[in-house]
């Protein structure tokens, strides 16, 4: 399965709205994802440090499954940098012109840079 920014984004930004960690949490469901991408996505999200969470992997699973109880510091600074729409979509569209691909640090670096200027007086 390929690694989907837009997914990876809108799980940081939904876990934002969960109840305080330590509260039972159901899974997160994003319109238009399949929980199997949903399950890998948020792996990857706890992976890169941005979340804590519990492995729901299951022996009929074929890739990993995890589920995010919280975010990390790291979390909370990419979805600061992440949840202005207009940065979110200039960031992409870098991307996409320039590299084709990026990496998740790569890209949270990139949308802190616009952020700052954004904030330029």
């Amino acid at each position: 399965m390929k690694r989907d920014l837009d997914l990876i984004r809108k799980l940081v930004l939904a876990t934002e709205d969960y109840p305080p960690a330590g509260e039972i949490l159901d899974a997160i469901d994003v319109e238009g994802y399949t929980s199997a991408q949903i399950g890998y996505h948020s792996y990857l999200v706890i992976d890169a440090g941005l979340a804590k969470g519990i492995d729901t992997t299951t022996l009929g699973d074929t890739q990993p499954n995890w589920m995010i109880s919280h975010l990390t510091s790291a979390g909370h600074d990419f979805a600061d940098a992440a949840r202005n729409e207009s940065i979110w979509s200039k960031g992409k569209s870098i991307v996409a012109e320039k590299a084709g691909g990026v990496t998740l640090d790569v890209m949270k670096q990139l949308l802190v840079s616009l952020l700052k200027k954004a904030l330029e007086l």
